[in-house]
């Protein structure tokens, strides 16, 4: 019977002490794109907690194109070339307090591409952002949802092939960057709606060149992106990726699972699955269709999972998504769905989640848990039917937890 305590070891030969993985959250606490001392103060603090892995929240690629006008983004270089000493230091800086006690450190790298909201980035408040084909975001329906999206979004801008390639590259520095901060490793971002995913799913890639049109060309991007880290930083240097599972129905799952394959025989050290993304904000808790299994185990995306493992039995998986106990991480572990558990929530509510989980205290099952409601809306909200009104606040409430975090001071969950 395995047990969470249980080391796992990753094809790339990084050692995680336990099962538990801080799950990536977005942070917002960097004005100017660099990690400053906020990060430090935060990651401190969950370095103490006793996780088998700290993923951090987004790291972009480009600083011209953010998820948010807050989040850090790798600075410029050459591609191939040398790293400015003064920005290499401060992300070491970083590194140093997520490994501080010997937690491994793993950077989750992404683009928003089409996510990427007006006035996020140094692009110019006019300018479009990228994406596979020129699909602008619905976030809902009816004319409000219309223009609130091209307010926030617009319609973004297909990318040459001469822009996919630069991205390629820029995803390649970015996990040069992170390998010689100190870091063990990257994850990529290919799930809840960014540039990775896109690429991937037919809903936003139309494309009818090299990079689109079956499961395989939508797939190209991303493995060319494993392949030319790969080459850059070694063999020992793990590269992970976050995929989604929510947005993918029947018509298209035998193209996801196909697209699952080529990512193993390209070589990836674990898989993420997850889902949603700004239209469906299933990583929140929205909208989630779940069985009544899934239910049971508290994870929003067992079945997905499951289906997983039967396919790719050597597959490391990680689950993400709704776990909140003891005992629900006990379930999908040893079902067998997933080798390592993904926290993200209560993990800003309870930095040392994973010391009550792990029974170092002695807590019974029944009593290791944190349950969480969601975050309360404005009122106003309430009377505008969008779902992105109520993920934005539930991830407001957490990036708040995070402040409080870096600022040393007492955090909280919304009251069940």
């Amino acid at each position: 019977m395995p047990s969470l305590a249980d080391p796992v070891k990753l094809p790339c030969g990084l050692v995680l002490p336990n099962r538990f993985v801080k799950a990536a959250m977005a942070e917002q606490l960097s004005p100017d794109g660099a990690p400053n001392e906020d990060f430090i103060q935060a990651y401190s603090r969950w370095a103490e907690g006793g996780w088998g892995a700290l993923l951090t929240g987004n790291v972009h690629v480009d600083i011209n194109h953010l998820g948010s006008p807050r989040d850090p983004a790798a600075p410029g270089t050459s591609h191939g070339g040398e790293f400015d000493p003064e920005a290499l230091a401060i992300w070491r800086r970083y590194a140093d307090a997520c490994q501080k006690h010997g937690t491994p450190g793993i950077v989750q790298v992404c683009h928003p591409g089409r996510q990427s909201p007006l006035g996020a980035g140094r692009r110019g408040f006019f300018a479009k952002s990228l994406a596979p084909s020129a699909v602008p975001i619905k976030i809902g329906d009816g004319l409000l949802a219309y223009f609130l999206g091209a307010l926030l979004f617009g319609t973004p801008r297909e990318m040459t092939v001469a822009e996919i390639e630069n991205v390629v590259r820029q995803f390649v520095d970015t996990a040069r960057l992170m390998k010689e901060s100190g870091f063990m490793g990257i994850e990529l971002h290919g799930a809840h709606g960014y540039l990775i995913d896109q690429f991937l799913s037919p809903k936003t890639n139309r494309r009818t060149d090299a990079y689109g049109g079956t499961p395989e060309k939508r797939a190209k991007f991303v493995l060319d992106i494993i392949t030319q880290t790969r080459q850059a930083v070694g063999p020992n240097f793990c590269i992970g990726i976050k995929l989604n599972s929510a947005d993918h129905d029947a018509a298209d799952f035998e193209d996801t699972m196909r697209q699952i394959e080529l990512l193993v025989e390209v070589g990836i050290d674990f898989l993420e699955i997850s889902g949603g993304s700004l239209e469906n904000p299933q990583m929140m808790g929205y909208n989630i269709k779940t069985s009544s299994r899934t239910a049971a185990r508290e994870a929003f995306f067992l079945d997905f999972a499951t289906e997983t493992r039967k396919r790719f039995p050597h597959l490391l998986l990680m689950l993400t998504g709704g776990i909140r106990s003891r005992q629900g991480a006990k379930a999908v572990v040893s079902d067998g769905a997933c080798d390592l558990v993904g926290i993200g929530r209560p993990a800003c509510v309870n930095p040392s989640f994973p010391k009550l989980l792990l029974d170092v205290a002695g807590t019974p099952d029944e009593k290791a848990r944190l349950p969480l409601a969601k975050a309360p809306l404005p009122g106003w909200a309430k009377l505008i039917p969008l779902k992105i009104l109520g993920a934005g606040a539930e991830s407001m409430f957490y990036v708040g937890q995070i402040y409080r975090l870096a600022k040393g001071l007492a955090t909280f969950g919304p009251k069940v």
